[in-house]
């Protein structure tokens, strides 16, 4: 349904929401010579991201803050040993460079685009560094469809702490029942509703709902319901 008050202001998580998180992988093992990853690079990229968000979570819970680059990297490392291809420098070299310039999910510049033509302003707010916000943005040529890139190392803290998502008013002034956060974590959809966000899953997976206090106020199976949801 369409909400009744549109919001004027769209936010969107990065990683797994506007960037596919397995291309690198999947990218990768499409290069020649790269037979083993063919075989095991789903197992991997399932792995690498799980990993990516658990230490995350315990980094948040016990303070020991590091940058989303260096939990990518231990989540990598992690990984490429369970799958058993951590013999392979070159390969945790290609698989870094090309996480920083991941795919687009098809949809999301027609999606933009559309929010934007409608008058609706649209951000960013995500784990990642600003480095490499701004490396994928770039290479998705995403730039000129956002109005803003917020990175939680401006609090030093990861998702789904309150302080994160403090800094989407602080930078546009926007109450929170004014803002649509998108978001294709359950958890991270579920943790901006505790926050007085309106909130869309993109539940791509068919995953059920997370068992939290809260629940996404929508769940869509990709981005192309996001206008429908903001009023256009």
């Amino acid at each position: 349904m369409v909400i009744d008050t549109p919001p004027r202001l769209c936010v969107f998580d990065a990683y797994g929401t506007l960037f596919d998180v397995a291309a690198a992988a999947r990218r990768a093992a499409a290069e020649p010579g790269r037979a083993a990853l063919a075989e095991r690079w789903p197992q991997l990229a399932e792995a690498w991201r799980l990993k990516q968000l658990q230490y995350t979570w315990l980094r948040a819970i016990t303070g020991a803050h590091a940058d989303f680059w260096t939990v990518t990297e231990n989540g990598l490392d992690w990984a490429l040993e369970a799958t058993g291809l951590d013999g392979d420098a070159e390969l945790r070299t290609r698989l870094l460079a090309l996480y920083r310039e991941l795919d687009a999910y098809p949809e999301v510049p027609a999606v933009l685009d559309a929010l934007r033509a409608g008058g609706r302003r649209t951000a960013i707010l995500s784990n990642g560094s600003p480095e490499m916000l701004a490396a994928a943005v770039g290479s998705a040529g995403l730039g000129d469809r956002l109005d803003a890139v917020l990175s939680v190392e401006e609090v030093g803290v990861f998702k789904p702490a309150r302080a994160v998502y403090d800094l989407v008013g602080a930078r546009f002034g926007t109450p929170p029942d004014g803002v649509l956060f998108v978001s294709a974590n359950g958890w991270d959809a579920a943790a901006a509703t505790g926050h007085g966000f309106r909130t869309a899953w993109v539940n791509r997976a068919a995953d059920p709902v997370d068992r939290l206090p809260w629940r996404p106020a929508h769940v869509v199976g990709d981005l192309a319901d996001i206008p429908r949801l903001a009023g256009l």
